[in-house]
């Protein structure tokens, strides 16, 4: 079932419990994504992050191909542009038949933010697709830029935000930093700033940066009201991993069949996450 994020994470923000929204960037490993949530029976959500969308898979391209994989499954499935930074990139994904996008206008001051956000939202209903929208700054791993203090969401804006935009779903920065963490390196969350945005806005909230993060994190999310959580670096580790693997068993490989092999493993990856965000079983 090709739909967009809006029921599926409202039933998520009701029962306590968040989606998987997983980094893909071509048929395998949006198809991987799929099928491991397939056999969990959960919702599933596949991110297309702007850099891959403008540099290897066009919206027009990838759009049909997530489309058919999801008519093709039995769970629901959405199909969502993450980061999404240019108005007309965000349109045109939209116009080609994503389901949702999420709009980072989180380098504007907030005033901007809510100008952005809010004229793709007017835009998406006209296809029924749900936006997500961003509040706060997230740090990043490279260059040891980690998110700080300055950057977390300000709860009295994430209200203001979400009630000016009419989002239907928020990100927020307590603590997570994107891409992968040193060695041995877990991210201190701050939970108490999460269970107050939570407290306020009461909708769906969204992790950003959730590789890495540990499983001790990722659950207290949960508990307290992350509804989405986002993760990319674990999800392509795993499949570098499965490669390297084959590649070490079998230098002289069939490239078909280390490619097949690699989206069977990269699952596991996949189904240990919807685990651990109490989705499983919670598609329609």
């Amino acid at each position: 079932m090709y739909v967009s994020m809006k029921g599926m994470l409202e039933r998520a923000n009701e029962g306590n419990y968040a989606v998987m929204a997983i980094n893909c960037f071509n048929i395998e490993t949006a198809r991987a994504v799929i099928q491991a949530a397939q056999s969990l029976r959960a919702p599933i959500i596949v991110n297309i992050v702007q850099e891959h969308m403008v540099n290897h898979c066009d919206s027009d391209l990838i759009a049909p191909i997530v489309k058919k994989l999801a008519e093709r499954a039995s769970i629901e499935v959405a199909l969502n542009f993450d980061h999404g930074e240019e108005v007309g990139l965000l349109k045109k994904a939209l116009a080609d038949g994503y389901s949702s996008v999420m709009v980072d206008a989180s380098r504007y001051d907030l005033e901007g933010n809510i100008k952005m956000t809010r004229e793709i939202v007017e835009f998406a209903k006209q296809f029924d697709a749900s936006v997500e929208g961003e509040i706060g700054c997230m740090g990043a791993s490279d260059g040891d830029n980690y998110t700080d203090d300055d950057m977390k969401t300000n709860p009295d804006e994430a209200l203001r935000f979400a009630q000016e935009t009419g989002i239907d779903a928020l990100a927020i920065s307590f603590g997570s930093s994107h891409g992968n963490y040193p060695e041995g390196y877990v991210p201190e969350f701050d939970f108490e700033r999460l269970k107050e945005i939570k407290e306020k806005t009461q909708m769906p909230l969204v992790l950003h940066g959730g590789s890495g993060s540990g499983d001790e994190n990722i659950q207290k999310c949960v508990e307290y009201g992350i509804n989405k959580i986002n993760v990319g670096c674990d999800f392509m580790n795993a499949n570098v991993d499965s490669i390297k693997k084959h590649l070490k068993k079998e230098p002289d490989i069939n490239y078909w069949v280390m490619m097949h092999q690699v989206e069977i493993d990269s699952q596991e990856l996949v189904k240990k996450y919807i685990k651990l965000s109490k989705s499983e079983g919670k598609s329609l």
